[in-house]
């Protein structure tokens, strides 16, 4: 009997150190992954990249402010004008480089009578930082960039608004928690919580093994970002009065509208502070009219017909990204490439604004 036993208790030792030791590669697999889709640098293409002189009349003044582990973040108010009636701070997404590319954006509601004020999120573009790090990072920086507008004495004491797109989106939403003050709010394909565009990407990768996965994200997360982590936009929404629009596409594959807009619909469709705008066929990024831009890029599809290289090969990677510099310097159309923003979108960006900025 005494034998019996010992063979139970050495069984269940083996079973117990093999359970660890495969959830401990599990672990260190997400983790693995997580930081090679997450804790990245990300630098806007400077090809495509916009400049304030794209613009009629609009000013920048630069700033730099402090993030949470102290690193710097470039901060920039665009201006346009007098009597502005509020400032917008501005979430940029996720990946393509810092704000850069929504300077157009800022450009229209600063025409519209705000002050606009961006920033590049930590690991992008003139901001310090050697990667993102993760999506909470998100919040955080915006967290600080109000508190930077509203405490620093650089900017006049107006109404606070929000605008965010994709990671931005859930950041502004999020952000809530932490600045019930804010009068409005526009969130463009935004998703609940962080742990959200992981499962959204990992779904097209592997399925439902993804799932597998998500313990030890929400785990990760949690380490590196404490509550910053398992803050979600809906509590944000519970913790706020703000005016909220929603906005996102049902045919959008980077952030599908279950994650973001069905959730936010279920719980707050007959609460008036709750404006939402849904469209059928617009996917992750319908901010422009696409007329022009879908033009130049027959063009260049065609241009890479005539190429006499492999340029998917990778020995010729170098030559032919300066190639494709040379032709975007060459033929791009600054102005119709600047100033393609969906007018009606933004006109109905600007009146929500106007309504509840008092």
């Amino acid at each position: 009997m005494k034998l019996k036993s010992k063979k139970k208790k050495i069984l269940f030792i083996v079973l117990f150190v093999m359970a660890v030791l495969i959830i401990a590669g599990d672990w260190a697999l997400t983790v693995t992954v997580y930081n090679e889709n997450f804790n990245q640098r990300f630098e806007s293409y400077e090809p495509l990249m916009l400049c304030v002189d794209d613009f009629d009349g609009l000013q920048c003044s630069n700033y730099e402010f402090n993030s949470n582990k102290g690193q710097k973040l470039a901060g920039y108010m665009y201006h346009s004008g007098e009597n502005q009636r509020g400032i917008i701070v501005m979430a940029h997404g996720f990946g393509g480089g810092g704000h850069n590319s929504y300077m157009d954006c800022a450009n229209y509601f600063a025409r519209h009578g705000y002050y606009v004020f961006t920033y590049d999120a930590t690991g992008n573009d003139e901001s310090e930082g050697e990667g993102v790090g993760g999506l909470p990072q998100g919040v955080i920086d915006l967290d600080y960039a109000i508190t930077f507008v509203e405490e620093s004495g650089n900017f006049p004491n107006l109404p606070i608004a929000l605008f965010g797109h994709s990671w931005g989106g859930y950041s502004a939403c999020g952000v809530l928690t932490y600045h019930p003050e804010v009068k409005a709010l526009i969130a463009c394909s935004g998703f609940n919580a962080s742990p959200n565009l992981f499962e959204a990407e990992g779904k097209k990768q592997i399925g439902n093994g993804i799932y597998l996965m998500l313990p030890f994200v929400k785990l990760h997360e949690k380490i590196q970002y404490g509550g910053y982590a398992s803050n979600t936009a809906l509590d944000g929404f519970s913790k706020s009065n703000a005016a909220v629009m929603i906005v996102h596409s049902f045919d959008d594959e980077t952030v599908p509208i279950k994650y973001g807009y069905e959730i936010y619909y279920e719980k707050y469709k007959d609460d008036p502070r709750f404006r939402f705008i849904p469209f059928e066929d617009k996917g992750h990024n319908y901010f422009n009219n696409d007329t022009y831009r879908n033009a130049f890029n027959a063009e260049f599809d065609q241009w890479l017909k005539t190429l006499n290289y492999d340029y998917n090969a990778e020995e010729n990677r170098e030559r032919f990204s300066e190639d494709k510099a040379n032709y975007i310097y060459q033929n791009l159309d600054r102005e119709k490439w600047c100033n393609s923003l969906d007018l009606e979108l933004f006109e109905g960006f600007v009146d929500f604004y106007d309504e509840h900025m008092h």
